[in-house]
């Protein structure tokens, strides 16, 4: 196994929080701090929030009319709102991938699926939305915020065969590389 088909993103968990953070800012005239949009994203951001039952969390920010503090609370739907555009990216960078893989690598994907790693496969709905969008089972790593470093490790173990076929060129210079 080695790298088939690569397509980079600039898109992670921190991409989210400044989605929160510009929506917060434009809806509600509140600006947070970045703990916050954090703890927003990871207690009630969801891709696919229930049309049946709203969750709400209330956040506390300064007031950008009047410079005091103020406490608002937000919506599941909101927040969905806010992050839509970068799911959107996210989405749209595997259906490029998957436009560029070779046809007899595309039944193993069918078989096996798309399987998420890193924090951001944590938001809730995500894997469901992949799956609604391309067709393909999405699943979340068993362990996905170690996968990068257990990914690694594993490269250096056949570091020498890395460089031989050329996959290093670039690495270093290139964090936001993704493989599908």
């Amino acid at each position: 196994g080695g790298i088939v088909v690569t397509e980079s993103l600039r898109v992670g968990g921190d991409r989210f929080d400044e989605n929160i953070t510009r929506f917060i800012r434009k809806e509600y005239n509140l600006a947070i701090g970045e703990q916050t949009a954090e703890s927003i994203k990871i207690s009630i951001a969801n891709c696919l929030p229930s049309q049946q039952k709203e969750e709400t969390m209330a956040i506390k920010g300064r007031d950008l009319v009047h410079g005091l503090p103020r406490q608002i609370e937000i919506t599941d739907r909101n927040v969905a709102k806010a992050i839509e555009e970068t799911v959107n990216m996210i989405i749209e960078g595997i259906r490029q991938v998957l436009e560029k893989t070779p046809p007899e690598l595309s039944a193993d994907i069918i078989d096996r699926g798309i399987t998420l790693t890193g924090g951001g496969a944590l938001l809730k709905g995500l894997p469901e939305l992949i799956t609604k969008k391309t067709l393909i089972p999405a699943y979340v790593a068993d362990s996905p915020l170690e996968c990068v470093a257990i990914g690694t490790g594993k490269a250096l173990e056949d570091i020498d065969k890395l460089r031989s076929s050329g996959s290093l060129i670039g690495a270093s210079r290139r964090r936001d590389r993704k493989v599908w």
